[in-house]
């Protein structure tokens, strides 16, 4: 009687452990990119993405207010992409937006797409 018992503690804790790891696969994206937003984006645009970080004072031109939707729903993802992978340039924006190929991935830029959608609570407009 004691196997059994053991036998399902150990099939529910298994079954438990394979749930959450599924679960950790989709919030690992989502925390790279929470990561990565606060490493390399954070210093312009805020922790709460309001275009009011620390450096924003000293720019030229102030940097996106990721939380309006207005604003960023008139914008595609590829074009959001774009910019974090290129530069503001490259998407006709300041030239102080610098270009994060060298330092982050397609799949993580991606990611910081999606972040910004949860941060504006908006979708992006059609390409």
């Amino acid at each position: 009687m004691k196997k059994i018992v053991i036998s399902k503690f150990s099939a529910v804790l298994v079954a438990a452990a394979i749930i959450l790891m599924g679960g950790m696969t989709v919030s690992a994206s989502a925390e790279t990119a929470n990561d990565n937003y606060n490493l390399y984006c954070v210093q312009c645009h805020g922790s709460a993405g309001t275009g009011k970080g620390i450096n924003a004072p000293f720019l030229a031109v102030a940097p996106r207010n990721h939380t309006d939707p207005k604003a960023m729903g008139e914008l595609s993802d590829a074009n959001v992409a774009l910019a974090i992978k290129e530069g503001g340039s490259a998407v006709g924006k300041s030239t102080q937006m610098p270009s994060w190929k060298h330092s982050l991935t397609d799949a993580e830029i991606k990611d910081i797409v999606a972040l910004l959608r949860q941060k504006c609570k908006c979708t992006g407009a059609a390409k």
